[in-house]
Formats: C-alpha cells, sequence, structure tokens
C-alpha cells in the first residue's frame, strides 16, 4: 500500500517503511509525526483519489533525524560593472521513517 502526502508544500509518495526527506517539521529524533494531508492512496489494483483530500486517512511516520542539505551557491554579476554577489544556502530538512498507513 502506498499514498501520496502534502506537506512543506510538496508531494511525496510514501509506502511503509520507506525514508523520506521533508521540509522541516518540529519535533526531536525518536518523535512521532501523523500527516493528515493525504492526497491520494493507492493499492495494486485498487486505488482511491481524495477530492483534495482522502478522507479519515493518515500516515504516521517517526523522525529519523533534523538536519541540514549540502550548500548551494548562488552568484550573481553583472558585466563591465564590476558588480559580483555571492551568497550560501542550506536547506533544514526532517528525515522522516513511514510506520503506518491508515485509510
Amino acid at each position: 500500500m502506498y499514498a501520496v502526502i502534502a506537506t512543506g508544500g510538496k508531494q511525496y509518495r510514501v509506502a511503509e517503511g520507506t525514508r523520506v526527506r521533508v521540509e522541516k517539521l518540529s519535533g526531536d529524533a525518536g518523535g512521532k509525526v501523523v500527516l493528515d494531508q493525504v492526497l491520494m492512496l493507492g493499492d495494486g489494483e485498487k486505488s482511491k483519489i481524495g477530492a483534495p483530500l482522502v478522507k479519515g486517512a493518515k500516515v504516521e511516520a517517526e523522525i529519523v533525524t533534523q538536519g541540514r542539505g549540502k550548500k548551494v551557491i548562488a552568484y550573481r554579476y553583472k558585466r563591465r560593472k564590476m558588480m559580483r554577489r555571492k551568497n550560501g544556502h542550506r536547506q533544514s530538512f526532517t528525515e522522516l521513517r513511514i510506520t503506518s498507513i491508515k485509510a
């Protein structure tokens, strides 16, 4: 069984036991999270699509780690003007392990 969930402005396809990196959620490592924005449930032949959400469905997950991703460099310049700007950014994330999908 799999589900499509929405969190942090993005959508993820998850199944039980998988790990997924999502936008930062509050909580410590080892804590539990309930994701109730389930857009779709699927099981081989059958699928249930929400309009926009599947009623009564939820995905339970455990927080594995809180971390920050690799540094991304943003470099801007204007030719012949000696204008240069260099910025770095590291996006925070939460890694989740999906424990159960409940319809």
